[in-house]
């Protein structure tokens, strides 16, 4: 079984020392899902929310939470990402046993000595909270879900894609 990287010999919670790993490309995807009523999802996709465009602000919500996430969690490197990607998607319900939903995916990639999942699924989540708090005065009980990694490519430890 793989041993925790964030805990040193003591058992103590550590920052890890990347300094002698090899820099390679390293490409992440995350996404996140916003559950919501037929009424919020019309008044993000016709631009008649009163706080604004809440795709365009959740699209640069999510771009400056990946470039901040070494500031909110507290063992992550601060990186320097070459490129931050934020797609939104509204995913009207097609049946009765459907939601109303954005899916929003997130794609952050660098050349460098860490991975990038933490800033992947940062940008996802924070993504999602901004379409929250944007849509929260017609819709407060909206739930956002399955905030997960969807690929990640380079480093040691290789690729890896979620299954279909």
């Amino acid at each position: 079984m793989n041993q925790l990287t964030h805990i040193n010999a003591s058992g103590e919670a550590n920052m890890v020392d990347v300094s002698a790993k090899a820099e390679t490309v390293r490409e992440a995807r995350a996404e996140a899902f916003v559950h919501m009523a037929p009424e919020t999802l019309e008044l993000i996709v016709s631009g008649h929310n009163r706080k604004g465009d809440v795709f365009a602000t959740a699209r640069i919500a999510g771009i400056q939470a990946a470039k901040k996430t070494w500031d909110l969690i507290p063992l992550c490197h601060p990186l320097l990402l070459s490129k931050v990607e934020v797609q939104l998607e509204a995913m009207p319900a097609t049946n009765e046993n459907e939601t109303n939903m954005v899916r929003i995916e997130s794609c952050c990639k660098l050349a460098g000595k860490t991975g990038v999942e933490m800033e992947a699924l940062t940008a996802a989540s924070v993504a999602a909270l901004t379409i929250y708090d944007m849509c929260k005065a017609v819709q407060k009980d909206m739930v956002i879900s399955q905030v997960r990694l969807l690929e990640k490519t380079g480093g040691k430890s290789g690729h890896f894609k979620v299954e279909a």
